[in-house]
């Protein structure tokens, strides 16, 4: 879509939920892709190259924080603000590494399609303070490899 605000991955396996944010992101100039799990997620980021990826906990096959893991180690994928909705956050807790946001479900769409926005806009927030911590929690030798 050309003029379009920015390009978003959405990844939940309930289809009501992919659809909710697909339509409310498209209704502000998105180009949306969605996918049902971390694996399709994997799969669409370097064809559909998006600029933030919205995702789920709790999906099959490959669940959102290794999606997450996987995603933070790819030099092609690193860079993408990531933000995880869910119903398993909330409640004040600190962010779970390598996600840049949390919306906790059951979310105001103005307020997801907001968070989108300002992500576009400005990118990964405090990735210097981001990438020291994500050091922190990971071993040297982590590998791709299920």
């Amino acid at each position: 879509m050309p003029g379009a605000p920015g390009r978003v991955l959405v990844v939940d396996d309930s289809q009501v939920i992919r659809q909710l944010i697909r339509v409310n992101l498209e209704l502000d100039g998105f180009e949306v892709m969605t996918a049902c799990d971390g694996a399709q997620c994997l799969e669409a980021v370097p064809l559909f190259r998006p600029d933030v990826i919205t995702l789920d906990i709790a999906m099959p096959r490959l669940d959102g924080l290794r999606t997450v893991d996987r995603l933070r180690l790819d030099p092609c994928a690193g860079h993408i603000p990531l933000v995880l909705v869910s119903a398993s956050v909330g409640g004040g807790r600190e962010l779970p590494c390598g996600i840049d946001a949390v919306m906790a479900k059951p979310f105001e769409p103005a307020e997801l399609v907001h968070l989108v926005r300002r992500l576009c806009d400005e990118g990964r927030p405090h990735a210097v303070q981001l990438a020291k911590r994500l050091a922190k929690c990971r071993p040297a030798s982590r590998t791709l490899a299920p």
